[in-house]
């Protein structure tokens, strides 16, 4: 079996943000989140090498959503964690069945099934009794979702690295310093097969792609050939928030 390396840039801003956060400790319980697409799986074989080499224990157990959807194959996915010892389910959902009564024709379709998808994470992290659940996202979501929350919502909101949810757990976002590219070149550089939007239900259903991800992403790319520190200080500004500065009167000095 071919021994799996992570790149010190990847440790190195994993570590620097669970030492800041305190998103993984001694004790903990994690279930984590596993698509099989290139950032969930950086994430546990990150939290793999964790249990490996930190100073505290802790456990972890990778669960892949299978949405229920026709021709849905998740076997490659489960025998690569079993030979790197990563503990790993499938967790059978009818979240397609469901989607075909529920979402209209021509509608987006991003918002809904990864809502879906996180409802059945949270429901296996209560029925197990889990105390964290992880989540892969990176810094460059964070700055599309601040982007996109921002120009389509007319909000200023992105990704908290930790927050506690309505059922008692926290979910964390241990690569939430790591860039996107990172995770790209990890899937690449160990040669694991990723999965990708084929998985996604949406294909297999008429509605309407995600232009506002991909031309928000676009616009990030094209900012950061101008300015090759943004994501640098994207990360300093998400970490220094001056919420009196802006209009909103619960924030203002009388």
């Amino acid at each position: 079996m071919k021994s799996i390396k992570l790149s010190k840039k990847i440790l190195r801003a994993a570590g620097k943000a669970n030492a800041k956060y305190r998103l993984i400790g001694d004790g903990d319980r994690v279930l984590v989140g596993l698509s099989g697409g290139k950032d969930s799986i950086t994430l546990v074989h990150l939290l793999k090498h964790m249990q490996r080499h930190a100073p505290f224990s802790f456990e972890f157990k990778a669960v892949t959503v299978n949405y229920g959807m026709p021709g849905e194959r998740y076997d490659a996915l489960h025998r690569h964690c079993e030979a790197h010892g990563i503990s790993h389910e499938i967790y059978e959902t009818n979240i397609y069945e469901v989607a075909q009564e529920t979402i209209r024709e021509n509608s987006s379709y991003c918002s809904y099934f990864s809502r879906m998808r996180r409802g059945a994470l949270y429901t296996k992290a209560e029925e197990g009794g889990y105390n964290k659940v992880a989540l892969g996202h990176h810094l460059d979501d964070a700055a599309e979702s601040f982007f996109m929350n921002m120009l389509y919502n007319g909000t200023l909101r992105s990704m908290a690295p930790i927050y506690k949810s309505s059922k008692g757990f926290h979910v964390i976002r241990p690569l939430l310093w790591v860039r996107e590219r990172q995770t790209a070149a990890f899937a690449e550089e160990n040669g694991i097969a990723t999965i990708g939007d084929e998985a996604c239900p949406a294909m297999a259903m008429r509605v309407k792609m995600p232009h506002a991800r991909e031309s928000t992403k676009r616009m990030l790319e094209e900012w950061e050939e101008r300015f090759p520190e943004l994501f640098k200080q994207f990360k300093a500004a998400f970490s220094h928030i001056q919420p009196d500065t802006f209009m909103d009167e619960r924030y203002l000095e009388r």
